[in-house]
């Protein structure tokens, strides 16, 4: 009789002894995207560890939402939430729930898990969504820990505090709002193609199945809470994203294997996946990357009003044209990043300096992902002096140019745009090559601040100096 070969399943049963949180999440996964089609793969891991977080959250301090849309019906969302309801903990589907009721159902134990299907009609439009002003006051309360809400009770009016802290998911079409978005996973789902192919589920027949792997990921997170409560997981993101995150990380750092680096790629795609989306929906930061983008195509350092304007309005699938923008607008829009015009330098035109906006820059928008923003001459220093145009090599303290560490007008987020080094009038030479826009550093009337040649240029903007030369 011929002996059989288990080598693979005895290998993969001391496997799974060996790490269970880790083969245990693998199943939570192989499951999910048994079901669901999942736009990728970071998708399917913010959803799994999302899910195991429901089970551990009385160790954690957050409680991360998660937000599944879809640009059309039909893309899986419902189904989705029928996979999640089958594994996570003490699932509470708010169809038709009153927000009273929904107070009234979280406790301070372990909270429920908040499930709220087509949410879309709660939050689709204005109108709507100040019908359900409460419910996102509720969704974004409970996100953290020790954040009740005060209600009046009874016929006496007694004045009671009701726990807002659960985990929520929500599905719908469209955008949710961006309160809630902030404080969640969030992943877009697609609808199939014809050759993505799902199993059927059927609540009869595949409603066990969930519900085991329900249990097993109850037990598993049971004993790993004080694990999960003492642990601070090194996180790829920062801010509000790592307060949503770290609890889902520390899941992964728990499990081991493979999950730890799954969970962080994935983190730091679906962020930066959901602050571009961010970007895009936000009209304030629409413009200043607007404005931005100008500049840099431009190469100056100062626009007048009229011709920033001007330039807004001809880029390409922007709203500016349709705004019917103009200078006063612009400066009405500016306003709430403390932005005002200003004269340029010879007080002949009033608009925007670049070293004015590179503050606002930095906090608002994503840096450009383009290379260095340093001049050709930047780029020929070397390691112990300055080549100069003739080829020879000076020692880099006896020339009058300053260096990356002295630029005083130099901010966070402007070198991108080469401002300080590269002038207003930087072109091309007749071969076609980079040329720079002011004088290299070879004459004594150099300016030291600025770099300028002061007896025909003058001195550029924001330089301190007025007379001195090298």
């Amino acid at each position: 009789m011929t002996e059989l070969d288990r080598s693979d399943e005895l290998l993969e049963m001391y496997a799974r002894d060996a790490l269970p949180g880790a083969a245990l999440l693998d199943d939570t996964l192989s499951t999910f995207t048994r079901y669901v089609v999942f736009p990728d793969e970071h998708a399917a891991v913010g959803t799994v560890l999302w899910v195991a977080g429901t089970h551990a959250v009385p160790a954690f301090q957050h409680a991360p939402r998660l937000v599944a849309n879809s640009p059309e019906k039909r893309c899986g969302k419902s189904r989705l939430l029928d996979v999640i309801a089958g594994t996570c903990h003490s699932p509470l589907m708010s169809v038709n729930a009153t927000v009273a009721a929904i107070y009234r159902s979280i406790g301070d134990k372990h909270p429920p898990t908040l499930l709220v299907d087509e949410a879309d009609t709660l939050f689709g439009s204005k109108k709507v969504a100040e019908q359900n002003e409460d419910l996102r006051a509720l969704l974004n309360a409970g996100h953290q820990r020790g954040r009740p809400a005060l209600r009046c009770v009874g016929p006496a009016q007694v004045p009671t505090e009701f726990p807002t802290f659960a985990m929520a998911a929500l599905a719908g079409i469209g955008q949710m709002p961006d309160t809630i978005t902030d404080r969640a996973v969030n992943i877009t789902l697609r609808r199939r193609k014809p050759d993505e192919k799902v199993a059927q589920f059927r609540s009869r027949r595949d409603g066990p199945i969930l519900a085991d792997l329900r249990d097993r990921l109850a037990a598993w997170c049971a004993t790993q809470l004080d694990t999960l409560a003492d642990a601070e997981p090194e996180m790829p993101v920062e801010d509000r994203a790592a307060d949503t995150w770290e609890p889902l990380i520390a899941i992964a750092d728990a499990a081991g294997g493979r999950w730890p680096e799954l969970a962080r790629t994935a983190c730091a795609v679906l962020v930066a996946r959901a602050d571009g989306e961010d970007e895009d929906r936000s009209l304030g930061v629409r413009l200043l990357t607007d404005i931005r983008d100008v500049f840099s195509e431009r190469g100056v350092a100062f626009l007048a009003s009229a011709d920033l304007v001007a330039e807004l309005r001809k880029v390409d699938e922007s709203p500016w044209d349709g705004f019917d923008l103009n200078p006063s607008k612009l400066a009405y829009r500016l306003r709430e990043y403390k932005v005002k015009p200003g004269h340029n330098t010879e007080k002949t035109a009033r608009g925007y300096r670049l070293e004015d906006l590179a503050d606002v820059f930095s906090r608002y928008l994503r840096p450009k992902p383009s290379g260095t923003s340093e001049s050709r001459y930047d780029q020929q220093q070397c390691r112990d002096g300055l080549e100069t145009p003739d080829g020879s090599t000076r020692p880099a303290d006896t020339l009058p140019v300053r260096d990356k560490t002295t630029r005083p007008t130099e901010m966070a987020g402007q070198r991108m745009f080469g401002t300080g080094w590269t002038g207003s009038d930087g072109g091309t030479d007749e071969s076609g090559s980079e040329t720079l826009g002011f004088t290299p550093p070879t004459g004594p009337d150099r300016c030291q601040e600025c770099g300028w040649h002061t007896p025909t240029q003058g001195h550029r903007d924001g330089c301190q100096q007025t007379a001195e030369v090298s």
